[in-house]
């Protein structure tokens, strides 16, 4: 079986390289969606729109479809 440098086996059918080198920006990515998301239900209010809370709510139902299915260990 394939290991990845931090000793995490590989899940069969993935890419060592892409598991490896692309989770950081795509979490990162993840996180600048969710901080969108959290301005636009958060200043609704003084917006006094409720446009903005549909639209920040859908944005965190994208974001949480995006993060990884497993749990991360720091």
């Amino acid at each position: 079986s394939q290991t990845l440098v931090q000793g995490e086996e590989v899940k069969h059918g993935s890419c060592p390289r892409v598991v490896g080198c692309c989770r950081k920006k795509c979490l990162l990515l993840n996180d600048v969606v969710l901080i969108a998301a959290t301005l636009l239900t958060g200043l609704s209010t003084r917006a006094k729109s409720f446009e903005m809370i549909l639209a920040g709510r859908s944005l965190e139902g994208i974001a949480a479809g995006r993060t990884p299915h497993h749990p991360l260990v720091m």
